[in-house]
Order: structure tokens, then sequence, then C-alpha cells
């Protein structure tokens, strides 16, 4: 779609021309983690009964409701029991909280906040996800608001867990409020995001073979053999570590169907998307009611894998960079990836770095790729999303958090820099330079109504 742009990038990247450094880290703005409370923890005397939840969405939305689920059993002093994933009617995936994340991990950072279980004491275990699905119970609660206050709990949900000893929240995503909370439960959120959830161990040693591969890649990179990790590399004898990018290309059919956008793929493409779009959402989608000049103005429109490389070029990142790429199947393919292939050769993914046995217990369950994922891209030098979605909301929060390098794409620079079929390739780098200076991780104070898992000073970080 950008043939000029892609040739004058491919150029650069061969001669010698000096270039900003894309790697030089952030600097310190004075903001620290602060998640200590400023009560003693302490454990309610009695507790109000056992509280459930069960969650929908992927991996990063049910991250969330885990944070929600604890901050709620804290503020009705209720014992919570390990969350429910509901299965994933998107990706069929049926993982558990235990396939995830470290339940012993999990009860023993929170030990001191709240009371936890793994499963319901024999005189509950009739309150099941099928227990609910048949009829009305007492027990369920399944008109909790979007973003319900502290109040809404203590008025509709305590009085449950007094009647009943139980009370069961389904569904939960998103069902706690991010404003008028008390500064120790908006930290305790932040203590179960950012300290308590833990991957479980295979995953964690998964993403840190995958992390060394990165950093130390062979020479020539010999057959994976069938020895589980084998091959992570011994640093001693190596120059040290080398950097690399993580990249979350989220550009599948569903997005690029859904923005309505046009990725120059011609009539064809066109048509087929316009289908796609009719089948699945029987045509109600808002940005088909514009043009696709009109949809790049306003920065609605997904980078293609073409344009996020484009981007890279403009920021600095040469031929030799490393690119880890965090994604789902891509839409288009090979052929889509192949622009973003020329620019950095060097692009792996976990296909390419681990063998299909190191790869055998998260293949096909996408909550488990999205946590190798979510894995490296923590412990990458950069990091950057094509588009707004939550992995993008998660990482930024969670790196901001760290002090960690995070790119955020100008979407809106980028769609009308990409319109203009006339503008040189020294243009485009310094308008991309100016418009990403602000957007690389700097600290952004939360406002009212936004999300503390995004934005997470003030609330969970001390400056000075």
């Amino acid at each position: 779609m950008h043939l000029g742009l892609l040739n004058s990038a491919l150029q650069q990247q061969d001669s010698q021309e000096k270039r900003s450094d894309p790697w030089s880290p952030l600097p310190d703005e004075g903001w620290k983690p602060c998640l200590d409370s400023s009560n003693a923890p302490s454990l309610p005397t009695n507790s109000q009964g056992y509280l459930q939840v069960f969650l929908d969405g992927g991996l990063n939305q049910q991250r969330m409701g885990i944070c929600d689920a604890v901050a709620v059993a804290k503020i009705l002093n209720a014992t919570l029991v390990i969350p429910y994933f509901e299965v994933n009617l998107v990706w069929q995936d049926s993982s558990s909280f235990g396939d995830i994340f470290d339940v012993d991990h999990f009860i023993d950072v929170l030990k001191d906040d709240i009371s936890i279980v793994k499963e319901l004491p024999e005189d509950f275990t009739w309150s099941t996800r099928t227990y609910y699905a048949t009829r009305i119970r007492a027990t369920r609660i399944k008109n909790a608001p979007v973003h319900a206050s502290a109040n809404w709990y203590h008025e509709n949900v305590l009085p449950i867990l007094e009647s009943y000893g139980i009370a069961a929240i389904a569904p939960f995503s998103h069902r706690l409020a991010f404003d008028n909370l008390p500064m120790d439960i908006q930290r305790l959120r932040c203590k179960v995001n950012f300290k308590a959830l833990s991957f479980v161990p295979h995953i964690r040693a998964l993403g840190d073979a995958l992390i060394s591969r990165l950093r130390y890649p062979p020479d020539q990179r010999e057959a994976l053999g069938t020895n589980y990790l084998k091959e992570v590399t011994d640093a001693a004898d190596k120059q040290g570590p080398g950097k690399f990018v993580v990249l979350h290309l989220r550009f599948d059919k569903d997005m690029a169907a859904h923005s309505a956008c046009d990725f120059g793929g011609g009539k064809t493409e066109e048509l087929a998307l316009a289908k796609y779009r009719q089948q699945m959402w029987q045509g109600r989608v808002l940005n088909s009611k514009f043009t696709d000049e009109e949809l790049r103005n306003q920065g609605r429109c997904p980078l293609t894998p073409e344009e996020i490389g484009l981007l890279l070029a403009a920021l600095g990142f040469d031929s030799n960079t490393r690119l880890y790429l965090a994604s789902h199947k891509v839409y288009g393919g090979e052929a889509r990836l192949s622009a973003l292939r020329k620019l950095f050769p060097l692009m792996e993914d976990k296909k390419s770095l681990a063998s299909a046995e190191e790869r055998a217990q998260i293949s096909g369950k996408a909550s488990l790729l999205a946590a190798v994922d979510y894995y490296v891209g923590m412990h990458s030098d950069i990091f950057v999303s094509a588009s707004p979605g939550n992995m993008h909301n998660a990482m930024v929060g969670h790196r901001t958090f760290e002090n960690l390098k995070t790119i955020r794409p100008n979407m809106g620079l980028l769609g009308q820099l990409f319109l203009n079929k006339s503008m040189s390739w020294s243009e485009f780098q310094q308008a991309v330079v100016e418009g990403h200076q602000s957007r690389q991780g700097q600290i952004r104070i939360r406002n009212p109504e936004q999300s503390i898992y995004t934005y997470p000073a003030p609330d969970c970080m001390c400056h000075g």
C-alpha cells in the first residue's frame, strides 16, 4: 500500500546514515511503585461468606476481573473463591485460573489482605455454573452494573452473603468503578495485578527460553531438539545480552472487517470483508458509515504489518533489530507480513524460537499462548502494539508501573500521513519522530473514569 515509503525505508536501512537511538531508556520522572496500604493489612475477624465470580473474555479481560474480585471481596469482608473462567466462545479455550496463574503464589501474596479458598467447602458445593444456568437462583447476582460503586455492593450483595453465606456474581467483567474508592482498595487492585498474578511455572519457563534465544541468538541457529527447553543459551560465553522489541500485531479478520477500512486488497478483499461483516454483525458496524479517508483521519483504522514496520523504521529501528511477533493469526497470512519481514528480517515468534515439543502444553490454547506473549512482552526492551485493545492496555499499565519503554502509535497522525501519497521519507520520518516523542511510556496521570490498570499513577505510584 505504501511502496514509495517502503522502498525509501529499505534504502535507509542499507545506508550508513546516523540515526537517533531508539533504545535509549526512559528518563526517571520520580515515580515509583507504591502498593503499601496506609493501614496495616488485616483480615476480618469473621468472614461474611463466600464470594464467587464468573469471568468471561480473553486473558487480559479476565486478569482485570480477578483484580476487581479481590477488591470486592475486601469491600464486603468476604472470602474469595478462586475465580471461575467461562469457556471463551471465540477461541473455544477452556483454560482455568490454575492452568494460567500460580494459585499458591496468588493466595500467599494476598494472605494478609483477604481470605481465599481454592474450592468451596462441602456445604456449598452445589453453587456451580451448571446450577446457575438452569433457573433464577437467590444467591446469584446477574444485574451488577458496569463500574458499580462500593455502596452498590454493600446494598445489593452484602445482604445475600448475610442471608445465604454465599453470593455468585455472573457476569462480572468491568463490574467495579475506578473512582470514589478508598486508596487502600485501589492499591490492593494494583497489588493483585502487578504482584499476585504470576503465571504457572511452565509458562514462565517457556517464556524465559524465548527471551534467552532473543537476547543470545546463535550465529547459526541449529535445529531445535526434543529435550524440553534444552537450548536456553548460557550467557557466560557471550558478549552480553542483545535487545529486542515485542510487537503485538493485532490484525485478525474480525478487526479488519469491523474497522471497515481499506487495506489495499482491492475489490475482492473489500467484498469479502463486507460479506464477513454482514455475517458477524448483520451490517451493524458504525465505521461502515464513513469513508476510508474519514476513518484514517480519525485514527480508527488498525495499522497493517507494513504500516507498523514503517513506523518502527521511522523511529530508528534498523534491519538488525530483533523483533518478536506476539499475535494470533494475521489476516492475509504471510503475504500480509512480507513488507514487515523485509524491513525486519530477524523477526521471530513462538514457532520460530521453540520446537513443537516445547510448545505442546500451550498449543491450541489461546489464553496460554497470550500468557507467554505477555510474559515475553514484560521482559522486552521495548513493547509496541499496532492497535489499542485489552492486551495493549494491560501492557501499557504494567510497563508504566515498571518504568519500561512502551511505544503507543499515534493512530490519528499515522492515518493522515499514510493518506499522503506524495510525502517523502524524510518528511514522514520527521513527522513520526515528532509525533511520538511523548508516546514512549512516560507517566500519564489517570483521569476520572479511566482504568487503573492502564494508568496506575497516581493511585498505585508515588512521586518523589
